[in-house]
């Protein structure tokens, strides 16, 4: 009679026989029948309580190893475009095997996407699996971040999102520890569709949601921010030592100095001017972190993944490590800095002669805010701008008034928006919402950037190295033709039948100046413009008035400016640091990738600025404001406060008791019965019924509408009836506003 197989021998065939290994077939494989069958059946059982072996469905498998085809996550694609993926029902030892994903042409994969794979061995032991592509099953599970409420069954997740239209049930055994009131993040594991309730299952506590950094981080983890450094990331940028001159040329002798936020974290760019003949020399200096974050390096890597750094009011998400970003890529006085710089020759008329680019070391004078040179330059200097007024800040000056003739001749788009400054108190309470000021000393720095954008775009053209390009595409007809007729109802106009140029907007800006129309008409001329880009083709820089234009002056905190300074280096030969084929290769994706994470963080930032705003305005409830209609939309209007910025929402439901008409092309609402016209820009005086800080959401009772009363309160005679109409409302609202908002805005 043959031997009864031990332990290890049963565990060696399931090894040997991936996928068919059944409680049968293993049966067969060793001869046992009958009553031999309970033995099989108990150690199999033994093994699996072990965690030695793994059941999936009726069939065995070794935890260690993987099936011949594997449900994976994608978790990676590197820069070189390659996708790696885990399998989703790891349960080996140790941390699941790194899988290289192989697709064919015309097949593809996203980060979270579940794919099903044929698995193959390797002999790699830095990437032991590969996996040919069978199908996609789906996408990563949606996740939520919010208020968890706890319940004795399990709990709810009020989301903090203003679109998430329900919240989320989660049963007890997927709280993770969860407390009543704490700020989570979940995933959805059940009930897509509109007809089932959203179930979740909690995957991280991020504490309580009324803690002073909770603002922010509601909206890192909602925008899927990354903000924690991965370990070899950091160990790369801790070995990163001081520069020396060596052969790169000596800018020392120049007073190039950083003008900047006084709350800058960082300073990658500075500037200087030297008189020439009856023009200038000015030299625009920058960070050279291409030295330090090389192409293939872990910190290249993650500068792609992140895309930019993300400013919030109460930290920065940066895109390098501080040792790079706050330490030896920033441009700080008194220590020598690597940098790229580009020495531009202006004519006295602010042309451009001429222009070359180094690759140099520098050493700042001194680190100054806005504020500091724009007093010094109006004759009231402090010790830290006196020892640079006649060598620096004055000729900087003369040399800006110069370009200033030619941007006039350019007509880049002149929009004016008044931009308004979260300040925050020691606590992290909102102290005070400011306007921030524009001075001259931030359009002097705005206008010699851009001179150096254009010079790297140019040059990097003649020399036909690959870049890519900050591209801005002309309005299309449709938003030129509503914003035609916003202007009109002003007694303004756009010319038709012409091709549009930014001097036609820009009479309507100049127009409106000085004048209570004046933030409408730069908000509709805003909306009428295309949202900017990356792109490897060049198709202008519409707002600007520019053939050509690339982001060059701020590689410490966007990778489009670090691949513009590998194209440099490459172009010139400045070492091997360049731009490499496969990064050319790859221009396309990384353009496009970078646009998202860059839509990504202004999303984040906005819905910060949102929350803070409510979190100030909470305390005001029951308080009048005074404001502008700023958006229009089915179920109601915007109002923005003239004080603070802040947009809020008054409900449809809430406007009197007849039928409000909604005409989405002339953004208005007309009542049936009186006739009533609401537009864009009228004045309003409202009364703040309700602020959500954790959402960011504030709703508005409307009580005068250019100096006249409105008679509020749900009503009547609305078509489909009045609890119809009402209820309607206040299920749409909340979905709805923030869509809206984004639209209008």
């Amino acid at each position: 009679m043959k031997a009864f197989p031990s332990k290890d021998e049963i565990r060696d065939w399931i090894t040997a026989n991936p996928g068919q290994a059944d409680k049968r077939l293993i049966a067969k494989a060793f001869g046992i029948k009958g009553a031999a069958r309970i033995d099989l059946k108990r150690i199999l059982k033994l093994l699996e309580g072990e965690g030695l072996l793994a059941k999936e469905r009726h069939s065995y498998r070794d935890p260690s190893a993987l099936a011949p085809v594997e449900l994976l996550q994608v978790t990676t694609i590197d820069r070189d475009g390659d996708i790696f993926a885990s399998p989703e029902s790891w349960k080996g030892e140790g941390i699941a095997p790194a899988i290289l994903v192989l697709v064919k042409r015309g097949e593809s994969a996203g980060v979270g996407d579940r794919i099903l794979c044929k698995i193959r061995a390797t002999q790699d032991e830095h990437v032991p699996y590969e996996g040919r592509l069978i199908r996609k099953i789906g996408a990563a599970p949606a996740k939520i971040v919010g208020i968890f409420r706890q319940h004795d069954t399990g709990g709810r997740i009020v989301p903090v999102d203003k679109k998430a239209a329900n919240d989320w049930i989660v049963a007890a055994g997927d709280r993770f520890n969860a407390r009543d009131g704490e700020l989570v993040e979940a995933e959805l594991i059940g009930g897509r569709g509109r007809s089932l309730t959203p179930k979740a299952r909690i995957i991280a506590r991020l504490g309580d949601p009324s803690a002073p950094k909770s603002v922010s981080l509601i909206a890192i983890h909602e925008h899927g921010i990354p903000d924690a450094f991965p370990e070899d990331v950091l160990a790369e940028a801790a070995k990163a030592k001081p520069v020396s001159l060596g052969k790169r040329e000596d800018l020392r002798h120049l007073p190039l100095f950083t003008i900047d936020p006084s709350d800058a974290r960082d300073h990658d760019d500075a500037v200087c001017a030297v008189p020439n003949g009856d023009g200038w020399r000015v030299w625009v200096a920058i960070a050279d972190v291409a030295h330090y974050v090389r192409p293939g390096s872990e910190l290249d890597r993650e500068a792609r993944s992140r895309g930019n750094s993300t400013y919030f009011p109460d930290r920065v998400v940066p895109m390098l490590p501080h040792e790079l970003s706050g330490d030896l890529c920033s441009l700080h006085h008194d220590v020598d800095r690597p940098c790229l710089a580009v020495e531009i020759h202006l004519s006295a008329e602010g042309r451009k002669k001429s222009h070359r680019f180094t690759r140099g070391l520098m050493r700042s004078p001194a680190t100054l805010s806005y504020e500091q040179a724009q007093a010094a330059s109006d004759g009231s200097p402090d010790t830290n701008t006196s020892p640079l007024l006649e060598t620096g800040i004055k000729p900087l000056w003369a040399a800006y008034q110069a370009a200033t003739l030619e941007r006039e001749r350019r007509q880049p788009l002149h929009l004016d928006l008044p931009e308004r400054k979260v300040v925050l108190a020691d606590d992290g309470k909102v102290q005070s919402v400011a306007l921030r000021d524009r001075l001259d000393a931030h359009k002097l720095i705005e206008e010699f950037m851009i001179l150096a954008n254009v010079c790297a775009a140019e040059t990097l053209e003649q020399k036909r190295q690959p870049l890519v390009y900050r591209v801005h595409e002309e309005p299309s007809p449709l938003k030129v033709e509503a914003l035609r007729e916003t202007v009109e109802s002003m007694g303004m106009s756009l010319p038709k039948g012409q091709v549009l140029q930014t001097s036609h907007f820009n009479r309507l800006l100049d127009a409106s100046a000085g004048t209570e129309n004046a933030e409408l008409v730069n908000m509709s001329v805003l909306r009428t413009m295309t949202q900017a880009y990356y792109s490897p083709q060049n198709f202008g820089h519409f707002g600007l008035n520019l053939k050509r234009y690339a982001h060059f002056t701020s590689p410490i905190r966007r990778y489009a400016d670090l691949i513009v300074h590998r194209a440099l280096i490459a172009a010139h030969g400045w070492g091997d640091d360049g731009l490499t084929a496969n990064d050319a290769e790859q221009l396309e994706q990384t353009a496009e990738h970078i646009s998202q994470t860059e839509r990504r963080s202004m999303l984040a930032e906005r819905d910060t600025t949102d929350r803070y705003l409510a979190a100030y305005l909470a305390e005001h409830a029951g308080s009048e404001f005074a404001g502008r209609v700023s958006g229009i939309a089915r179920f109601g209007l915007f109002v923005k406060l003239d004080d603070t910025g802040a947009d809020g929402l008054i409900p449809i439901s809430t406007l009197g008791r007849e039928y409000f008409r909604f005409d989405p092309d002339r953004q208005t609402l007309t009542g049936e019965d009186s006739k009533r016209l609401i537009s864009l820009g009228m004045r309003a005086r409202v009364r703040l019924s309700e602020a959500t800080p954790v959402t960011g959401g504030l709703l508005f009772e409307l009580l005068e509408l250019e100096g006249k009363g409105l008679a509020t309160g749900p009503g009547g005679n609305r078509r489909g009836g009045p609890k119809r109409q009402l209820v309607k409302s206040r299920i749409k609202r909340g979905r709805d506003a923030v869509k809206a908002k984004r639209k209008h805005s």
